[in-house]
């Protein structure tokens, strides 16, 4: 069983540094970084296997790159609410919020509660994570009901007014993977972005139009 220690010497094995300012101009927090990219990381998962104790560990170290590993090597089977919300609140960059929803916290029935729950907050990357959550699991979770997305819509459409880049980024992705699940959801999805578009807010106009035009074009 591989220690902490051992999967930071095979993050580093795969460092690349010099990616790490290109990374932070698309808004990954720099901080700790090793620029270490996702397929090398997935490469490193595989290696090291489901491990739930090297996963905490690895999420102690604060670097971003060992907590999208993290992610990457933890059971979900033994994933906890308290760690879900221990973990969604050291969320500090957009990549890091993302791969843990869709590596980790979206095999979870505790995922359903937690959008809502989450949806509420008002730090920028917990709400971005409720967001986060709603798009993958429209993206994995093939046996849920058109009726259990449908009930995102309000969620999603109360989201649509927060003018937060990467609330607002995330409102949009939640609301186009749920209308490419299939052809109802599709319609149902365009009928909640027209309604967005018509509020009062620069964000939700902006989100609706990524939405429609991205759902249209599968029309």
């Amino acid at each position: 069983m591989a220690s902490v220690q051992d999967a930071l010497h095979m993050l580093q094995s795969y460092a690349h540094p010099d990616h790490v300012d290109g990374m932070a101009r698309f808004g990954m927090t720099p901080d700790a970084r090793l620029g270490v990219s996702v397929v090398d990381m997935r490469r490193i998962a595989k290696s090291l296997g489901r491990d739930h104790g090297l996963a905490l560990a690895l999420w102690e170290t604060g670097v971003p790159d060992a907590r999208i590993l993290a992610s990457m090597v933890d059971d979900a089977a033994q994933l906890t609410e308290e760690q879900m919300e221990r973990w969604v609140a050291d969320f500090n960059s957009w990549d890091v919020c993302d791969q843990v929803c869709m590596n980790l916290f979206d095999k979870s029935p505790l995922a359903w509660r937690k959008v809502g729950e989450w949806a509420q907050r008002d730090e920028e990357f917990v709400r971005r994570a409720a967001y986060a959550l709603i798009a993958c699991l429209a993206w994995h979770d093939k046996s849920a009901s058109d009726e259990a997305f449908a009930a995102f819509f309000p969620i999603i459409r109360a989201g649509a007014t927060d003018g937060r880049n990467f609330v607002r980024k995330a409102v949009s992705w939640a609301l186009r993977q749920v209308g490419k699940r299939n052809a109802n959801l599709r319609r149902a999805a365009l009928d909640t972005a027209r309604e967005i578009g018509q509020m009062d807010s620069k964000p939700a106009r902006w989100i609706a139009s990524d939405v429609i035009r991205e759902l249209e074009k599968r029309g």
